[in-house]
């Protein structure tokens, strides 16, 4: 058991993700690690692999450069593509963060 936990942790957030999808199957060995890959992507077990991948570089740069940059560098990128000042504003009223976090991210829109 401890060796399987290791292994886990090795492969932080996807080895999570995938964890919890194969205990969601009710199923047991090939078939469930199988019905959990599908169940987790949008095309069948290409697209869980896909997804699990998609996560580990999520949680990468997360861990590295924390939320605060990630959402920066979104508004930077969004302004450089032609959007609209306001329209990103509408944007990041949206978004499900904190209003300390929405503040800052106006500041840097009025930077630009």
């Amino acid at each position: 058991m401890d060796k399987l936990v290791s292994k886990i942790v090795a492969l932080g957030v996807p080895g999570l993700v995938l964890l919890v999808a194969i205990s969601a199957t009710g199923l047991a060995g090939a078939a469930a690690i199988t019905a959990a890959l599908a169940a987790i992507g949008p095309a069948g077990i290409l697209g869980g692999v896909a997804t699990l991948i998609l996560a580990a570089l999520i949680s990468q740069g997360l861990s590295e450069w924390g939320f605060d940059a990630i959402f920066s560098a979104v508004v930077k990128e969004l302004y450089a593509k032609g959007e609209s000042k306001e329209s990103i504003l509408q944007k990041i009223e949206k978004y499900k963060i904190s209003k300390s976090l929405k503040r800052k991210l106006r500041e840097d829109l009025e930077k630009l």
